[in-house]
């Protein structure tokens, strides 16, 4: 069950974008204001709105970790803006001066891109706040980007229907006619899927346009075999042209609002549509899913963003069947070994599995001092990789056999967190944990194993609220 939760009706013209954060939603508008809400109560922070851009405001994105918001605008400009007092960090000016569509954030924070009316896309550097690499589309504007999961990729789309697919360099790897009448939106999925080539790492991208359609790519990238990007299905439900769509943070969710004025929900493995939203009065602009995947945003014409809650019932029935239902790891074959490294990115170490007949049970005894005296894998870096990824395997495992939904669980104590943090990697932590791992003099994180960049921790309210939730519905 899907239900509208809160309407804000603060903005004074076309709502053109909202995008959320772990604690904020963020909104923007043709009346030329950012405005900030708390995710708590939905309140408006007192330094909201944000107001700078001369003209119309058409996108704004958090940075990976929340702390940093950027907005682009028809007055050429794209700013950045801390936060948490809503003050002005950098002005960046667009070369040409050229309308600025669209902006996005790498998923390390490293990069700003920002495409703009007149073809060009920018890759700022997001510490200097300089030029990092330019580039250009052949014909039309540049109305949409987003980075790959692993941010080896930026996907562009254009007023004339190219998707064009960039190397971090800015090296134009691929150009495809995606949609006859224009793109209107592109996105990622952030969950690597099996296409049956163990060689890439694949990913997901929905595209939406002006040709009332929505499509489904799977996006493969190696250093060593390049690119590929395979048209996978469309989604034609929508009468009018669509603008907007977005992939739930799990993946197992994609939105799309139209002209219709109406919001689909579909299920992305089955590509059944779960719900269908008409509360808007006018074109919907734009969605967006909140990290915890129980909150949708959509913003519309009619100056309002409509906020959704997802119960757990649904989101557990939107999840991927298969997965719940698979096997356990210990009875996994040596090929469903296989299929999990590459998922993980560690295609490099299918053959030593393989000639070493590592199946499931024996994967989850693999440990450090296995991985270099038994399978002669001599890269530390590459043994912690894997014992990594096998714990995170374990405490999936956990969650499933004790009902517990994965997201709830902290990747420390692989327990139900009870005052649910989140650190400068992005991810939660129960508060206790990751305070305790930092005192220790511990500045990587627990995650990804790189150097954490900051040690303030922001309470995370909203997965609090949907454990609270959890725990009356399963605690009777």
């Amino acid at each position: 069950m899907v239900k509208l939760v809160c309407t804000l009706a603060d903005h004074g013209d076309d709502v053109n974008c909202c995008a959320f954060s772990f604690s904020l939603l963020a909104t923007c508008s043709l009346d030329k204001t950012i405005r900030l809400y708390s995710l708590s109560d939905f309140t408006e922070l007192p330094h909201s709105p944000l107001k700078f851009h001369t003209y119309a405001v058409h996108c704004c994105r958090f940075s990976p970790s929340g702390h940093v918001l950027a907005s682009c605008s028809t007055d050429g400009t794209t700013v950045l803006w801390n936060t948490q007092n809503g003050q002005t960090l950098a002005v960046l000016e667009q070369p040409g001066g050229s309308p600025v569509r669209v902006c996005c954030f790498s998923p390390d924070s490293s990069c700003l891109a920002s495409g703009a009316a007149d073809g060009t896309v920018v890759l700022w550097n997001a510490q200097s706040y300089k030029v990092y690499r330019c580039g250009s589309v052949k014909d039309g504007s540049l109305v949409a980007c987003v980075f790959s999961p692993n941010g080896k990729l930026l996907v562009t789309g254009s007023s004339c229907g190219d998707l064009t697919v960039w190397d971090d360099k800015m090296r134009c790897l691929h150009s495809e006619k995606a949609h006859d009448l224009g793109i209107t939106c592109c996105d990622f999925s952030s969950q690597p899927i099996s296409d049956g080539d163990q060689d890439f790492q694949c990913f997901r991208l929905a595209s939406c346009g002006q040709d009332c359609q929505v499509k489904i790519w799977i996006v493969s990238f190696t250093h060593l075999l390049g690119l590929k990007l395979k048209y996978k299905s469309t989604l034609s439900v929508h009468c009018a042209p669509v603008l907007s769509c977005a992939f739930s943070h799990d993946g197992q969710m994609l939105v799309s609002g139209s002209v219709d004025k109406s919001v689909m929900i579909y299920d992305t493995n089955t590509q059944n549509v779960l719900h269908t939203l008409t509360q808007h009065t006018r074109y919907v602009t734009t969605c967006a899913f909140a990290p915890s995947t129980l909150l949708l945003a959509t913003g519309s014409m009619d100056k309002t963003v409509n906020i959704w809650q997802f119960d757990l019932e649904t989101v557990s029935q939107a999840r991927n069947m298969e997965d719940q239902l698979k096997q356990f790891t210990e009875d996994w074959s040596e090929e469903d070994v296989s299929i999990w490294l590459c998922e993980q990115g560690l295609q490099d170490l299918v053959g030593i599995f393989k000639t070493n007949n590592i199946d499931g049970k024996e994967l989850l005894n693999l440990t450090k001092e296995s991985l270099a005296d038994d399978l002669k894998i001599e890269s530390l870096g590459l043994r912690s990789k894997v014992v990594r990824k096998i714990e995170e395997l374990k405490t999936k495992m956990n969650s499933l056999s004790s009902g517990i939904p994965d997201e709830f669980i902290c990747p420390i104590t692989r327990e139900l967190m009870k005052d649910p943090v989140i650190a400068s990697d992005g991810y939660s932590y129960e508060k206790e944990a990751i305070e305790n791992w930092i005192s220790k003099k511990k500045r990587t994180s627990p995650m990804t194993n790189l150097v954490l960049t900051s040690v303030v921790l922001t309470p995370n309210r909203t997965l609090k609220m949907a454990i609270n939730r959890w725990l009356e519905t399963h605690q009777k």
